[in-house]
């Protein structure tokens, strides 16, 4: 199963020309067999992030977005409340596992980690910081194997079609004759 993949970098400094993070994140998602759909690079701005990651989740052939920077504690830093309001539901336990996997090579730096995962729209987005180290280790730590179908005992691919599901089944009322 091949997924279409958005990847959104958040930085002031950095181009398409000069990301680490980026390009690891493209020749990974392209090695495990998904479809690049488009990578953008965009400052620090929550407004902006959030007009790009919108666009991307009201777009039915995007599958997962996933975005790295802008995680930290700076007043620049604003990528997880830019995203935030879209989800639909989060994936608590992307972030636990990332800063458990993080404490490992970071120590207790893995507390600053304001990473996070959700579903808006049918769409799956995670929100990554921006070094290389930890872009790597969210990837084939943890995203790579969620976006495998053959994973077991289950994963987040085999999910997909079944996330636009309605919520609630109707209420069912008498009317009065």
């Amino acid at each position: 199963m091949s997924l279409v993949i958005a990847l959104l970098t958040i930085s002031d400094s950095r181009t398409l020309a000069d990301d680490p993070s980026g390009d690891h994140l493209k020749q990974q998602l392209l090695s495990a067999g998904h479809q690049l759909h488009e990578r953008l690079i965009c400052p620090d701005d929550r407004y902006l992030i959030r007009a790009e990651v919108s666009r991307w989740i009201a777009d039915p052939s995007v599958d997962v977005v996933i975005s790295s920077g802008g995680t930290g504690l700076t007043g620049r830093d604003g990528t997880p409340e830019a995203v935030e309001p879209l989800l639909d539901k989060t994936i608590d336990g992307f972030g636990e596992l990332f800063r458990v996997l993080s404490f490992e090579t970071i120590g207790t730096s893995a507390l600053q980690s304001r990473c996070l995962a959700g579903v808006a729209n049918g769409t799956f987005l995670f929100v990554l910081p921006g070094s290389l180290d930890a872009v790597t280790t969210a990837w084939s730590r943890l995203i790579q194997d969620q976006l495998d179908p053959t994973t077991k005992p289950c994963n987040l691919a085999q999910l997909r079609p079944r996330l636009k599901e309605p919520s609630e089944s109707p209420i069912k009322t008498e009317s009065a004759s």
